[in-house]
């Protein structure tokens, strides 16, 4: 696995030919999924039908000051590991590729399942991973929203529908007010802004299709959502959430300032 096996005799490997970037758990999955092709191609076999997902771990010895790549997975509460060999690329990305290469050349690695795939409507493995793992709710952009809301001192009810008649759950929704907020994701909502929407190149007929009817469908929400007294916000996933907070805010007393003044009106 190592072109040069003496090329850090004088000081050690740099950090960033082995040390980690990623602070989240997501973000960590990535890489792997990335340097190992895709995340279907991380399992190993158990046996017995059994699967498990796979890491690589790199780590530097101080006696040789070589960096040496361990393939990990958990299996009941423990965690093997088998030595793969050192590497000695110039990035971590460079050798977690080379690791998971040569974990599939020992042949450590299932063989990845057929099937799920091609019934699938990802163009790949990856792309399909990556669908599997967006979120409905919760998202980073709603947390934030919703933070700067509650900063405001208002109060309100997540992913809930506005009209319980109605299958269309809002992310947040002020019920005196009878104001439905919703975030929408950039990609799955078609933003008009270039920078924030890139149409897929792979499959494009069907993403493009795809998003064409969550538009049609977001614009179907507002509609029905408007005939039955409701004031409705969409908010971009790459808005600022405080800007978009304050917007927030100001419909909200605008919509109770023309509520309270309904009765006098109808008498």
């Amino acid at each position: 696995m190592t072109s040069d096996e003496g090329r850090w005799k004088e000081k050690p490997p740099p950090a960033r030919a082995w040390k980690g970037r990623a602070r989240t758990r997501q973000g960590r999955s990535a890489e792997q999924d990335r340097a190992a092709g895709s995340h279907e191609l991380r399992y190993v076999d158990l046996g017995n039908g059994r699967r498990a997902c796979a890491s690589i771990d790199l780590k530097v010895y101080a006696k040789t000051r070589r960096i040496r790549a361990y393939i990990r997975w958990s299996d009941n509460g423990k965690s093997p590991a088998i030595y793969i060999g050192e590497v000695d690329r110039d990035t971590r990305a460079e050798n977690l590729t080379v690791a998971w290469q040569a974990a599939k050349d020992k042949g450590l690695l299932a063989t990845p399942p057929s099937s799920p795939v091609e019934a699938s409507w990802a163009s790949t493995p990856a792309v399909r991973q990556v669908m599997k793992g967006n979120k409905s709710r919760d998202t980073g952009p709603e947390r934030r929203l919703r933070s700067a809301v509650h900063a405001l001192g208002l109060r309100y009810r997540v992913a809930r529908r506005p009209v319980a008649e109605l299958r269309r759950t809002a992310d947040l929704v002020f019920t005196k007010a009878k104001v439905a907020v919703f975030v929408d994701g950039c990609y799955w909502h078609g933003c008009p802004e270039a920078e924030h929407y890139r149409p897929s190149r792979k499959n494009s007929n069907f993403w493009h299709k795809k998003i064409t009817t969550n538009q049609q469908r977001d614009q179907e929400t507002n509609r029905l959502l408007c005939e039955a007294g409701w004031t409705v916000i969409r908010v971009w996933e790459h808005e600022d959430a405080s800007t978009a907070a304050m917007h927030i805010a100001e419909v909200i007393r605008e919509a109770s300032s023309n509520q309270q003044m309904l009765p006098s009106q109808t008498q």
